[in-house]
């Protein structure tokens, strides 16, 4: 009988086989996750305030809708045909609050016959969108801008 050494007591050295990761690679990975999300943060918030826009002048969109079907009830726009002022209601969109904005109806100097709705960003929405700010569609479908930027890129 032959007495041999059992092979599952041999032990392995730290090269071979070693499980895990060392504290200076989880470092190291912790970095370039840190690097990637900073590049990253401002783009998505860039991103998120141009949608946020988007759908406000969406709203404005179907605010102009109502804004005519208004007309052709009472034939102007600036108050119904009791002679009761008007007042721009809240429509479903405009109730959202992912738009983050604030609509509001401005009948022009001529009154009945012309219109403005506005969309006044609020809160974070307001200071994040320089460029574009407040936009606003009238009668005639002219869109216009407040901002830094043109209509051209705001709308």
């Amino acid at each position: 009988m032959s007495h041999r050494k059992p092979t599952h007591f041999v032990q392995r050295g730290r090269g071979s086989g070693s499980r895990g990761f060392t504290l200076i690679e989880l470092m190291i990975v912790v970095a370039v996750v840190a690097i990637i999300a900073a590049v990253a943060y401002p783009s998505y918030i860039g991103h998120v305030t141009k949608t946020k826009r988007v759908a406000a002048e969406a709203c404005l969109g179907e605010y102009a809708n109502y804004m005519e079907r208004y007309y052709s009830t009472n034939l102007r726009y600036d108050q119904d045909s009791a002679g009761t002022a008007h007042t721009l209601p809240t429509l479903s969109c405009a109730s959202d609050q992912s738009t983050d904005y604030q609509f509001s109806f401005v009948p022009n100097t001529l009154g009945q016959s012309t219109y403005r709705v506005r969309a006044v960003p609020q809160g974070a929405q307001a200071s994040r969108d320089t460029e574009c700010k407040t936009v606003s569609l009238d009668q005639a479908g002219t869109k216009t801008e407040s901002g830094s930027g043109t209509v051209s890129s705001c709308w």
